[in-house]
């Protein structure tokens, strides 16, 4: 496990919970982790409440699984169950595609051409961290563009279960994690909305295929 960042707001078991939230997201954590309260605490610099009470949200959003307070770990997905989160995601992420080649400004491509620059460097430099953070920065701006804010949220959800997953497969991935994120700002550039959509949907199927056989042999 990575290091997380010292903590100095006043509602701490929010800002736990949001803190863990977006380690889950950007991929700090792998399948199978175990999760440790006093040293999550110590490294955020606050007591254990805090991040008691935050585990046990995780634990209500299915992005945890926890067994007892000594045993504490990021869930390994069964195939059904990842497939179930795919199928929402190919039709959740694709309207947040299409929605974006609808109203994406020059300032919006640029935004995402950006994220494609760095994550290329992530990819170069084998940075699994980096390259995980950009991939959901990627996905994540097509909702923000679009201005979909409810969605936004939904996803959120899905992705604590994503991070861990994106995270375990990205190096294995190679460049099946960003090829594919090329076709969908080129539609966004052409205000392609149904192109937009597919291609959003190729890189969720054709770009995770290593997270599916992976998930597969766990499975097994």
């Amino acid at each position: 496990m990575s290091e997380l960042p010292i903590l100095e707001h006043e509602n701490l078991s929010n800002t736990v919970y949001a803190t863990l939230c977006d380690a889950l997201i950007k991929g700090r954590f792998q399948p199978g982790d175990r999760l440790r309260i006093r040293e999550i605490a110590e490294q955020l610099g606050t007591s254990v409440t805090p991040v008691r009470d935050a585990i046990l949200r995780l634990a209500h959003d299915d992005a945890i699984v926890f067994q007892s307070p000594r045993d504490i770990r990021i869930p390994i997905l069964s195939k059904p169950q990842y497939l179930e989160i795919r199928a929402i995601r190919l039709r959740l992420e694709a309207l947040a595609a299409e929605s974006a080649a609808r109203v994406a400004s020059k300032a919006d491509i640029e935004t995402l051409t950006a994220i494609l620059a760095e994550n290329e460097k992530a990819l170069v430099d084998g940075d699994r961290l980096k390259g995980t953070e950009l991939n959901q920065a990627f996905h994540f701006q097509l909702s923000k563009i679009a201005d979909l804010h409810v969605l936004n949220g939904i996803l959120r959800r899905l992705w604590l279960q994503m991070g861990p997953l994106i995270a375990d497969a990205y190096l294995e991935g190679g460049r099946s994690m960003i090829d594919f994120h090329y076709p969908i700002v080129e539609a966004i550039k052409r205000g392609d909305p149904e192109g937009a959509a597919r291609a959003i949907m190729d890189d969720i199927e054709k770009g995770g295929r290593v997270i599916l056989a992976r998930v597969s042999v766990a499975a097994a």
